[in-house]
């Protein structure tokens, strides 16, 4: 006698479309689904069967042929080069100058590097030092940005971007913090500003406004040493 429990009306040999049904519901399973391959390997593992399928397996007279190699490496090396200053400096500007303006040291201030610059230069003739460093420092924190040098966003402080202009100019890294420091003190403790610090920073400005960051160099340098 048959249990009633027992199903009776199993197929012993199921139609296609059911057995699919069957594996799909048994490859659901928590089990199965831990064991599969993750986002990075699936893309990991897709990068190299196309770099392996571009790649010639022999050359002449049985030798690997490492050329398509070599050329897949070089490129491989740029796209990492560009990655990573993407990633540190930001996406390229293309017409900086067309939109200079917006917030700059918790400021809103649409004048560009080069109105700053004059601005200053007429405080500094009229004896208002206060205003002339304040302002030529805005205006080499501008013009760095216009240059895409240094970006500038909502939030930056003068101390900070003292630092990033320090790592594009290192041999100036030490004249940037005391640029810095001096800013701070007039617009922030009310300091009038003397004819030195004025000097000082208007000499800064003069030396970064169009000078090539070190970064650039050693990028070009790394550039022609993969090519």
């Amino acid at each position: 006698m048959i249990a009633p429990w027992v199903r009776i009306d199993v197929p012993v040999d199921p139609s296609a479309p059911v057995a699919q049904y069957w594996l799909e519901q048994e490859l659901s399973k928590a089990q199965y689904q831990a064991g599969r391959p993750g986002l990075f390997e699936q893309i990991l593992r897709s990068f190299l069967d196309w770099l392996q399928s571009i790649v010639p397996t022999s050359g002449p007279r049985g030798f690997p042929d490492v050329s398509g190699l070599v050329s897949v490496l070089g490129i491989a090396a740029l796209a990492a080069i560009l990655v990573i200053v993407f990633v540190k400096y930001g996406a390229p500007r293309l017409n900086r100058r067309s939109r200079a303006g917006g917030e700059l040291f918790g400021e809103d201030d649409d004048r560009d590097a080069d109105a700053l610059r004059r601005d200053a230069a007429r405080a500094a003739a009229a004896g208002d030092y206060a205003t002339a460093i304040a302002d030529m420092f805005r205006a080499l924190a501008r013009r760095l940005d216009e240059r895409a040098v240094v970006s500038s966003f909502p939030g930056t402080t003068a101390r900070g971007f003292a630092r990033g202009a320090g790592e594009a100019f290192p041999v100036a890294a030490g004249r940037l913090g005391v640029g810095a420091s001096d800013f701070e003190s007039v617009r922030y403790l009310g300091a009038a500003g003397t004819v030195e610090q004025w000097e000082r920073i208007r000499m800064l400005e003069a030396d970064l406004r169009d000078a090539r960051p070190e970064h650039a160099e050693s990028l070009q340098e790394l550039a022609e040493t993969v090519r």
